[in-house]
């Protein structure tokens, strides 16, 4: 395994401990919480972004395996969806760190079975093509930088809510 696969897994381990960590102590009911007034921009919460990043875990799988996927965009928890704050818009807790962890494994899985090659597969989504062409490019934004703002998004909302640091 090259350096840049391990980096990449490391990366993608302590993203998926930090993940956990930030909804440990949630209750369900906490997992949608809006810290905000009514009428005013809703906050992406616990939920929402756990619903959100699953979106993404299979699109990463395909990239690293060279095959289509669907456009996340107009998935109800897409880019251009809003969090709710009706828990039953969204799966329960356990279930949404079922497949958050799954996800994550079969992920590192996959790139400990690859080589460097797999950083010139082709992004098979036009829409992404002018600025993700390639996997080397996709994968690490996908995997790290997506992910580590949706998280930061959390940690924010955690501490308008009262809630501890993790």
């Amino acid at each position: 395994m090259s350096t840049i696969i391990d980096g990449l897994i490391y990366g993608w381990k302590k993203n998926l401990d930090y993940g956990q960590r930030l909804v440990a102590d949630l209750s369900e009911d906490q997992m949608v919480a809006q810290p905000v007034c009514a009428g005013t921009a809703p906050v992406n919460h616990a939920a929402w972004v756990l619903s959100h990043l699953n979106v993404y875990l299979p699109i990463i799988s395909s990239i690293i395996d060279k095959k289509p996927f669907d456009d996340p965009r107009e998935h109800e928890f897409g880019m251009l969806s809003k969090p709710e704050i009706d828990r039953n818009t969204y799966a329960a807790k356990a279930d949404l760190m079922g497949s958050f962890v799954a996800g994550h494994e079969r992920v590192a899985t996959q790139l400990a079975a690859a080589d460097d090659s797999i950083f010139e597969n082709d992004v098979m989504l036009p829409r992404w093509q002018p600025v993700m062409p390639r996997a080397g490019i996709a994968l690490p934004y996908l995997m790290l930088l997506h992910e580590n703002q949706h998280f930061g998004q959390i940690s924010a909302w955690r501490r308008v809510l009262g809630l501890p640091s993790v």
